[in-house]
């Protein structure tokens, strides 16, 4: 027994010995190695208007090599921007370069004095652009890994190309992503067609520059949205064509059967219309006056009218405007429909005979109630058309 036990022992003690043979220390850190760092901004540079990428290859603390990308308007307060990318020679602590501008070919010249002080680093110096000259004084400049520096370039435009349902993205709104030497013609394409541009995506953002390509946001009636995105995927240029978010919110969504407001295959607009302006007459308390189809977008806005309760006895009047969207519940059709109704929009004026009172109020006027329904307006849609409200919890139809 004693002998087995001595065995045993000398078996525990070698796999112990053989155990931390095996177990190698964690190796130091190269203080040699090679390492790239970025700068996502300059404070200060061009009065603060210049978007800013530089990046630095380190042999240990000591810069080898740098590129300098910068982006910013051409003008003061300018919605168009220029770009230039320079890499820099590096001389101790000095990183200098010439280039020019990649739109307005405007010749670049910069001169950078680098300093680190603890974990921050100081930038001095100049940089001109053909004729100005911009003095840089940017002190307690951090930079990131490259890792996070990638983590942080990822853009996401939205666009779906074959949504399932019209739950995550909107079934008026598209959007096209275009490369920058294509877009003038793409846009051209457009002209004369029934299809809204938002201004805003015509302005090329930094991302859009660096990326080389930009998303071009359009609505549409849902009815020529499909026609519309597969128009577009077969144009030059274009590199993705979709869906995206846009008016409707699900909160204020309903879905119904599509068989009682249809003759044939077309919705018939009339009796939806009367529908859902009887239902809202009774919400708003307010009479019916008007109602207008976008031929562009296939929106929908209802106006209703009715005394205004801020000064009865003045006789003025409330003028609510709401708005909404009538599409198949998800693309290529569907034997349902989905009705998205805004928030009602209230104005107030003196409508009355003879000489008038001028009011002023916020333009964009007084929203009665929010996404919540406070006026009890979506629920009575989704019980007059025998319809169903989204569960935001559970993602379905309830």
């Amino acid at each position: 027994m004693r002998a087995l036990l001595f065995c045993l022992a000398g078996l525990v003690a070698a796999s112990a010995d053989i155990a931390f043979a095996q177990t190698k220390l964690p190796s130091k850190a190269d203080p040699n190695a090679t390492e790239v760092r970025y700068f996502t901004a300059i404070d200060g540079l061009m009065d603060g208007n210049a978007d800013v990428i530089l990046k630095e290859t380190r042999q240990g603390k000591a810069v080898s090599a740098a590129m300098l990308d910068v982006c910013y308007p051409v003008e003061k307060n300018s919605d168009r921007k220029d770009r230039f990318v320079v890499n820099l020679a590096v001389s101790g602590q000095t990183l200098t370069g010439t280039t020019q501008s990649i739109g307005d070919k405007s010749p670049v010249t910069v001169k950078l004095l680098r300093k680190q002080t603890g974990d921050t680093f100081d930038f001095r110096g100049q940089i001109s652009i053909g004729q100005t000259v911009t003095e840089v004084a940017s002190s307690e400049n951090s930079d990131v890994s490259e890792k996070e520096f990638q983590d942080s370039q990822t853009v996401d435009d939205g666009i779906t190309a074959a949504p399932k349902d019209f739950t995550d993205v909107s079934p008026e709104s598209i959007g096209v992503r275009v490369k920058l030497d294509a877009a003038l013609d793409f846009l051209k394409s457009l002209k004369g067609q029934e299809v809204e541009v938002a201004l805003s995506s015509l302005a090329v953002t930094c991302d859009a520059l660096r990326a080389g390509q930009q998303t071009i946001s359009l609505s549409v009636d849902p009815d020529r949205a499909a026609a519309l995105v597969a128009k577009a995927k077969s144009t030059p240029g274009v590199v993705a064509a979709g869906w995206t978010a846009g008016v409707v919110e699900m909160d204020r969504a309903i879905r119904f059967s599509a068989a009682d407001w249809r003759d044939g295959d077309k919705l018939n607009k009339d009796k939806l219309v009367s529908a859902i302006s009887g239902v809202l007459a009774k919400t708003l308390a307010a009479k019916p006056a008007a109602s207008n189809w976008s031929a562009t977008t296939g929106k929908l806005r209802l106006t209703f009218k009715r005394p205004s309760q801020v000064f009865p006895a003045l006789n003025l009047t409330d003028t609510i405007e709401v708005a909404g969207l009538v599409a198949p519940d998800k693309p290529g059709g569907s034997d349902r429909l989905m009705l998205w109704i805004g928030s009602p929009v209230t104005t107030t004026a003196d409508e009355g005979a003879g000489a008038k009172l001028i009011l002023s109020e916020d333009s964009s006027g007084d929203e009665e109630g929010d996404a919540r329904d406070e006026t009890g307006s979506v629920e009575a849609l989704a019980k007059e058309l025998k319809g169903q409200r989204w569960d935001a919890d559970k993602s379905v139809w309830k």
